[in-house]
Parts: C-alpha cells; sequence; structure tokens
C-alpha cells in the first residue's frame, strides 16, 4: 500500500469498502501539512549545521569540510521536495474544500427546489389567475356596494330652492317691519331738569386770592 494510501485509507478497500468524506480527507491533509511543516523546520537546523561543521574544519581538514557540504545537499534537496509536496498537498486540500463547499450548496438548493416543487403542488397558473380574477372581482363588488351606501336619499321631498328663497325673504321684510313698529310706538321718556342755581366757581375764587395778593406785594413796594 502506498504512503498516500495509508493516509486516506485507500488501496484496500477498508471494512466498510467507502472511500472518506471530504471532512476526513481535507483533515488527513492537514495532519499532513502539520508533519511536513515539522520536517522542514528538522532539515532547516541540519543545514544550518552542517554549514557550520564545514565553516570550521574549513581548509584545516577538507575532508571533513566536504562531507558536510554533502549532507547540507542533500537536505537542501529534501526540504525543496518537502516544499513541492506541500504546495501539491494544499492545492489538493483546497480544491476538496471547495469541492465540500459546493456539495453543502448543491444540497441545500435541492432541499430548497423540493420545498419550493411542494409548495407549489396545489397550485398552477390557470388557478392563480382565476383566484386574482375573483379577487378583482369581489372588490369592484364592494367598490359598487360603498358608492350606493354613501349616496344620499331623497325619499321624494324635494322641494324647488327658489320658493324657499321667496319665503326667507318675506320672514326678513316681516322681521324689519316689526322691528320698526317698535321704534315708533316707544313712548317719550322725560329728563330731570337742570338746577337753576350755578356752583361757585373754584378757579375763580383762586383767581381772586391771586389778585390779592398782588395788591399787598405792590403796597409794600410802595411804602419801602
Amino acid at each position: 500500500m502506498s504512503l498516500f494510501g495509508k493516509w486516506f485509507g485507500t488501496g484496500g478497500g477498508g471494512k466498510s469498502g467507502k472511500g472518506p468524506t471530504p471532512q476526513e480527507a481535507v483533515q488527513k491533509l492537514r495532519e499532513t501539512e502539520e508533519m511536513l511543516a515539522k520536517k522542514q523546520e528538522f532539515l532547516e537546523k541540519k543545514i544550518e549545521q552542517e554549514i557550520m561543521t564545514a565553516k570550521k574544519h574549513g581548509m584545516k581538514n577538507q575532508r571533513a569540510a566536504l562531507q558536510a557540504l554533502k549532507r547540507k545537499k542533500r537536505y537542501s534537496k529534501q526540504l525543496e521536495q518537502i516544499d513541492g509536496t506541500l504546495s501539491t498537498i494544499e492545492f489538493q486540500r483546497e480544491a476538496l474544500e471547495n469541492a465540500n463547499t459546493n456539495t453543502e450548496v448543491l444540497k441545500n438548493m435541492g432541499f430548497a427546489a423540493k420545498a419550493m416543487k411542494a409548495a407549489h403542488k396545489e397550485l398552477n397558473v390557470d388557478s392563480v389567475d382565476d383566484l386574482m380574477s375573483d379577487i378583482m372581482e369581489q372588490q369592484e363588488l364592494a367598490q359598487e356596494i360603498t358608492d350606493v351606501i354613501s349616496n344620499p336619499i331623497s325619499f321624494g321631498d324635494q322641494v324647488d330652492e327658489d320658493e324657499l328663497m321667496a319665503e326667507l325673504e318675506e320672514l326678513e321684510q316681516e322681521e324689519l317691519d316689526r322691528n320698526l313698529l317698535d321704534v315708533e310706538g316707544t313712548p317719550d321718556v322725560t329728563l330731570p331738569s337742570v338746577p337753576a342755581t350755578s356752583l361757585p366757581s373754584r378757579p375763580a375764587r383762586k383767581k381772586e386770592e391771586e389778585d390779592d395778593l398782588d395788591m399787598a406785594d405792590l403796597q409794600a413796594w410802595a411804602t419801602n
């Protein structure tokens, strides 16, 4: 069985004979990405160590330095392979996630389509048209009833307006005549007579007092 077969449970078919679900496959791919990421960190550290070893020996111990560089080269090649593998796994995981999303979307759309089909099961275009026609007919009938009810009923008591205006003018003329008779028949009212004696004029008395004061001042000035 291949390595991918071990990861995804394929190859032998399993006891159930069913392949993994998209969710299970995505989870396996994530675990694989984590494992490879740890492998990358390990290789990067090993590469740094081999570089330091090569620098340490240098030309003094060429054999040890060259062996360190050979190991560093192998680690670098493995690191490149892991980078490519991670890119492939990432692409596959994204494709599975998109497929899983599309599957859920299509499943929900199918569920909605079934619900819509059940809702429209008892309906068709002809029945809807008939229903709308009945509604419009009933609305028109209701409007006609409202119009009839809102119109006033005369009950045969229509009266000529010209006759009413003539009667109103006669009533107003009678009211004017009655008011005129009331004014002419009002008895005379005698007013009380004005008293013959005149009241003393206070302003005139005050004037006399002022003249007396002026004469007294004049006499006092002449004697001095």
